[in-house]
């Protein structure tokens, strides 16, 4: 059955009426992915607690590891399956993974080595399952749609974000974390599904691309090699920039990661409590974001276009770091990690996302899940070892606050110059109406992309 929706429900969303089903079925894939993780997030904050705030830089390297030991693997996933069922073996492989830590928690709970290993593995799952999500997004939707749909479907993520520490909070007596992993399964399950019907609207035409260089059948696998996307990379000063704009984006948050994991093993030493802590950053953070989403995001997408939406985080970052160094405490770094978080949900995830939208497949698939994955957790590595050699100094923020100041001015300048070039190839609208050359007319590949 075509994926099809009233005209109310398309205005309400700002969709055209054969778009509107496919905007919602996104919509509550990202809800179920989001919830799920978001379910598990304070788990693995606490179990990073758990393993030694001396050794979080360890618990990144080794996830760094991971992820360059995984990439490959999943590159040549792609090479193989047809791009239509990619992501449903994507999920199911992730699905079994987490069955069996849940049977690990159920067996050896309170063991360390468990915590660690949960700890590496999450952070490599939500990665790649995001990843692979926003590729589809970025298949099924073309750059004027993105433009349009992306901060809806976004907002997918922040109600799941919502829902997920919310039920995480209430559950985890009850189930406990086994409990907690075998439910995140389930709704990963129900994403598998509702990823289906999105490529079969994709699959009928159902994304226009008008005048568009007619993309490749989703009936094939990606082309390339388990290495592709890495040397689609290094080919296109484009996607470096977007790979400096990632490592940036890494090197901050990474920054205020620890000095929160720091603050938050002093001050609640129990870890049920720490995972409730981190749960009520996590409510506070996806109402913040889907509150932008609603009433900000997509006006700013079309009207201002995609460089205000990767530029202005990075700004209000730079301000708040240097309040962190006038007056550093926890209330002051709590509010900081939630403008960072919720202008990075809001307005900083959508932006990335819809840089890619005009390009091909390989670079859709292969060479933004190197990005997402390599590059975004090498420079979390970097930047844990930056940080803790930065406290070697002596305790206290003002490093921090001082470094992270200069990544957060850098990363703006970079979103701004990215957001340009997006805004270019996508094609937006002039004022006179007529409209722009379609936004893949004439990148064949990425590596032509400049």
């Amino acid at each position: 059955m075509p994926i099809v929706m009233p005209r109310i429900v398309a205005s309400a969303i700002d969709a055209e009426p054969e778009e509107a089903g496919a905007a919602l079925t996104g919509f509550a894939l990202f809800f179920c992915i989001f919830s799920g993780y978001f379910m598990l997030r304070p788990v693995r904050e606490a179990m990073g607690i758990a393993a030694g705030i001396d050794q979080l830089q360890w618990l990144f390297t080794a996830t760094f590891a991971a992820t360059v030991l995984v990439v490959p693997l999943f590159a040549w996933l792609s090479a193989h399956v047809p791009r239509s069922q990619f992501a449903s073996w994507v999920y199911g492989v992730f699905c079994v993974n987490l069955a069996a830590f849940a049977l690990a928690f159920h067996a050896a709970g309170d063991s360390l080595w468990v915590a660690r290993a949960f700890y590496v593995w999450i952070s490599v799952y939500n990665l790649f399952v995001v990843s692979v999500t926003w590729s589809v997004m970025a298949d099924v939707f073309d750059a004027r749609q993105a433009r349009r749909l992306f901060a809806f479907i976004a907002a997918g993520a922040s109600v799941g974000g919502l829902a997920g520490p919310a039920t995480g909070a209430l559950l985890v007596d009850t189930l406990g974390h086994a409990g907690l992993v075998l439910l995140a399964g389930l709704l990963l399950g129900v994403a598998l599904a509702l990823k289906r019907p999105l490529m079969r609207w994709r699959e009928r035409g159902g994304a226009g691309r008008p005048g568009a260089v007619p993309a490749e059948s989703t009936r094939r696998p990606v082309a390339g090699n388990p290495f592709s996307g890495l040397t689609r990379v290094l080919r296109s000063p484009y996607l470096l920039a977007v790979s400096g704009f990632v490592v940036l984006l890494a090197g901050v948050t990474t920054f205020l990661y620890f000095e929160q994991a720091r603050l938050v093993a002093t001050l609640f030493p129990d870890r049920d409590e720490q995972v409730r802590v981190f749960s009520v950053i996590d409510m506070v953070v996806q109402a913040g974001a889907l509150l932008a989403q609603a009433f900000v995001t997509g006006r700013v997408a079309q009207k201002l276009g995609v460089r205000v939406l990767l530029a202005r985080v990075p700004l209000l970052v730079c301000v708040g770091f240097v309040g962190l160094a006038l007056a550093p405490g926890f209330a002051m770094l709590a509010a900081l990690m939630v403008v960072r978080r919720v202008g990075e949900h809001a307005f900083v995830r959508p932006g990335r996302e819809m840089l890619f939208a005009p390009l091909d497949a390989e670079s859709k698939y292969k060479a933004k899940a190197f990005i997402d994955t390599v590059v975004y957790r090498g420079g979390d590595a970097a930047s844990a070892w930056v940080k803790s050699a930065l406290d070697l100094f002596g305790p206290g923020m003002a490093w921090v606050a001082m470094i992270g100041a200069g990544c957060a001015l850098a990363w703006g300048a970079l979103g701004w110059y990215l957001g340009g070039r997006a805004d270019a190839l996508g094609g937006r609208q002039p004022r006179g109406g007529n409209p722009a050359p379609a936004p893949g007319a004439g990148i064949a590949r990425a590596g032509a992309v400049r």
